[in-house]
């Protein structure tokens, strides 16, 4: 059994500004790696010397190098919308799955977080289609020349079903992405032999990251069949460089193992793995940064730097409460009818 907890001396939105700013640049340092990842998916580098740094390399002499990191600023600006539909959702389904002890199974825990993904991800999904479109398009030649003229192109042209192309592949791909994090977390104590409460950080770490190497390589086949699905348009140049023809996610799935054999659904697969680590790590040490920063600002600390506990500070008490509280020995009275402490 495990009980859903946070660090309450974060208010919400210090808690969505953490996890946006620490999102943000672990998406821009790994971008080029994402940038390779995509192309092999959607099969604009068949026919082309493979792998990561020949992709990047090509890309770099034909575009620039800006165009390593295209779609990379869609990509960021969806991280706030996504990440507060994720967390709010989260808590709805925490709530739903908690029993009256306030406890939660960790395979219902498991199960709150993808549900919660994949709603936050079907409210963003046209963001997600329109950093596809971007990074498929030569930036010598845009068909796009950004998020709004992207939107309002392919609705005008296409639809505004167009815009959730490819969306039910997220929805089947969470079922292998669920059964791969359960894998993990039951074999963890295997792994390390020993209790997962004793657990160091850098052990964590390892967990995090050996979780998103396996719930990503089970799902990424639908991941495959979504690029291709949101990168095939007749409005595109060669149809959005996209190297199989079909007629829907069933087809899609059908033509490629036809063409390039089973294999073929993992394309892409060493780019993707590749930038687990660099993500991981940039994202939580930016995260326990902008942390540090918030909890010295709330008063629960003596310094920004560290993680050293202010003296005399009730670290149990909500931000609002401790400000209540430092407002009450200075003027003697408190805003709230209740008792802070």
């Amino acid at each position: 059994m495990a009980t859903w907890r946070r660090d309450g001396r974060l208010t919400g939105w210090q808690r969505l500004l953490c996890a946006g700013l620490a999102g943000a640049l672990s998406l821009s340092l790994t971008a080029p790696l994402e940038l390779a990842t995509v192309l092999a998916q959607v099969g604009v580098v068949r026919g082309h010397a493979r792998g990561p740094w020949a992709t990047g390399r090509r890309v770099w002499r034909a575009e620039g190098p800006r165009a390593l990191w295209k779609g990379n600023a869609v990509a960021c600006l969806r991280l706030f919308p996504c990440s507060a539909v994720q967390l709010a959702a989260y808590r709805k389904f925490v709530v739903l799955f908690t029993d009256d002890l306030g406890h939660i199974s960790q395979w219902r825990s498991i199960m709150a977080g993808s549900l919660s993904g994949m709603v936050s991800t079907i409210v963003t999904y046209p963001t997600d289609l329109i950093k596809t479109r971007l990074i498929v398009q030569n930036m010598l030649e845009p068909s796009y020349r950004g998020l709004l003229h992207a939107f309002s192109t392919i609705y005008q042209q296409e639809g505004f079903l167009a815009l959730y192309r490819g969306v039910s592949l997220t929805v089947l791909g969470a079922v292998p992405f669920s059964a791969g994090s359960l894998l993990v977390y039951m074999n963890l104590e295997k792994i390390w032999n020993g209790p997962r409460d004793r657990f160091s950080v850098l052990q964590n770490f390892a967990n995090v990251c050996l979780a998103a190497a396996v719930t990503q390589t089970l799902s990424f086949p639908f991941d495959t069949v979504k690029r291709k699905m949101q990168a095939q348009s007749p409005f595109l140049p060669h149809c959005g460089g996209v190297d199989v023809h079909f007629s829907g996610a069933a087809d899609c799935f059908r033509q490629i193992v036809k063409t390039q054999g089973v294999l073929g659904l993992w394309n892409g697969l060493t780019a993707n793995l590749l930038k687990i680590v660099p993500y991981f790590g940039v994202m939580f040490s930016t995260f326990e940064f902008c942390k540090r920063i918030c909890l010295y600002q709330n008063g629960y600390t003596v310094s920004p730097l560290s993680y050293k506990l202010t003296p005399g500070v009730d670290q149990s008490l909500q931000p609002q409460e401790l400000r209540e509280l430092k407002k009450f020995f200075k003027t003697g009275k408190l805003k709230s009818k209740k008792p802070t402490l």
